[in-house]
C-alpha cells in the first residue's frame, strides 16, 4: 500500500495532559507535511490549531476529543464540550461512551447520548470510542448496533489511555457487524506501517496514532 494512503488516513494525535502548545505545532506542522487526514489534539487547543493550519495555508483537519478519556461525564456536559469545539473550529469530534451505562444494560441511552452529542456537531462527523479492552464480546457487538442505529459516523475502538488499544480482532469484529456508511476507526497501539496497513486491509478508514510520523521520520517511535 503506498505510504501516501497510509497517511491520508491518520488522525495524527497528540493527547497527552502534559502537551504544550509548542508540541501542538510541531505535530500540526508534520500533519501539513505529510499530508494526513487530521490532527487530533485536546480541546483546550483547537482555537488556536484551527488558526495555526489555516495560517500555514493548509485544509488538514482538527480534530479533538470529549468525555475523554473515561466516558463517564453527564450526557450535558458532553453536549457542551462538542457545542464548544466545533465552536471552537473542530472540523471532527471524538466521544467516549459511558461505559458503565452499557454495561448496565442501558443500550437505549447510550443511543439516546451519541445521538445527542451528534447534533451538537452541527454536522460534524463524530467518531463513538467504545473502550474495546474493557468489553466483553457481547458488549462490543452491542455497540456495534447501537452505533449503526445511530447519527454517529465513525465507531473507534479505544483511547489509548485504558489497559489496551486497538487489536486486528476487534476491528475485524467490527467490520462484521457494522452496516455500509459507517466507518471504523483503530487507535492506540498502532505501532508500524505494517500494523497500520493491516488494520486498514482489514476494514479500518481512519487511524489514531502517534507513532506513524515518527516512524516515517525515523525518530523513535512509542506512546499513543
Amino acid at each position: 500500500m503506498e505510504l501516501s494512503k497510509i497517511l491520508s488516513m491518520v488522525d495524527h494525535t497528540l493527547l497527552k495532559p502534559e502537551s504544550t502548545w509548542a508540541q501542538i505545532q510541531e505535530i500540526c506542522d508534520d500533519a501539513i507535511a505529510y499530508k494526513t487526514a487530521t490532527v487530533c489534539i485536546p480541546a483546550s487547543y483547537v482555537a488556536r490549531c484551527k488558526a495555526y493550519v489555516q495560517e500555514k495555508g493548509s485544509d488538514v483537519g482538527v480534530c479533538t476529543v470529549i468525555g475523554f478519556p473515561t466516558g463517564y461525564s453527564t450526557t450535558a456536559s458532553k453536549v457542551f464540550e462538542a457545542a464548544d469545539a466545533v465552536k471552537n473550529g473542530a472540523d471532527e469530534v471524538d466521544m467516549v461512551i459511558n461505559i458503565g451505562m452499557l454495561k448496565d444494560g442501558q443500550d437505549e441511552d447510550v443511543l439516546a447520548e451519541i445521538n445527542a452529542i451528534k447534533e451538537a456537531c452541527a454536522g460534524k462527523p463524530l467518531k463513538v470510542i467504545i473502550e474495546t479492552c474493557l468489553l466483553s464480546e457481547d458488549e462490543k457487538v452491542r455497540m456495534c448496533d447501537i452505533v449503526n442505529r445511530s447519527n454517529a459516523d465513525f465507531i473507534k475502538t479505544s483511547t489509548g489511555f485504558s489497559t489496551a488499544g486497538a487489536t486486528f480482532a476487534d476491528v475485524e469484529l467490527m467490520a462484521r457487524y457494522m452496516k455500509p456508511g459507517k466507518q471504523i476507526k483503530a487507535a492506540g497501539g498502532i505501532a508500524t506501517l505494517d500494523d497500520a496497513e493491516k488494520f486498514i486491509e482489514l476494514g479500518a478508514t481512519r487511524l489514531g496514532t502517534s507513532r506513524i510520523i515518527k516512524i516515517v521520520k525515523n525518530e523513535a517511535a512509542s506512546g499513543y
